[in-house]
């Protein structure tokens, strides 16, 4: 698409400037939204802060652009729905199916080779 901007006023210009800039924040809110939308408030979510370690908690607010993360250990986090990764529950069929491939099997407690 090709759009000829030489001959605008100096005020068209202005203008559509201020279009353009509304479109991509509109744009923006949308793509936002659509991240938000794959979780809901009480989901369990992990997501690693920059230089900390991954932080796990679970979501209890949609906000603008960001969602409230409660940590395990009491923090108030707001997070870009980007960084977040679900935590998988398993359901009573797979915790049963784990016990029984465990049974009989010699598990390393102390983290040694």
């Amino acid at each position: 698409m090709t759009i000829d901007i030489d001959d605008l006023t100096y005020e068209q210009l202005i203008n559509l400037n201020h279009k353009i800039v509304e479109r991509l924040k509109f744009m923006d809110s949308m793509h936002t939204h659509n991240e938000m939308m794959q979780f809901n408030p009480g989901d369990k979510v992990t997501f690693e802060p920059h230089n900390r370690e991954k932080q796990t908690g679970t979501l209890v607010k949609f906000n603008k652009k960001t969602v409230t993360v409660l940590t395990e250990d009491g923090q108030s986090w707001n997070v870009m729905p980007h960084l977040l990764s679900k935590v998988n529950k398993k359901t009573n069929k797979q915790k049963s199916k784990t016990k029984k491939s465990n049974r009989g099997k010699v598990v390393n407690l102390h983290g040694k080779q």
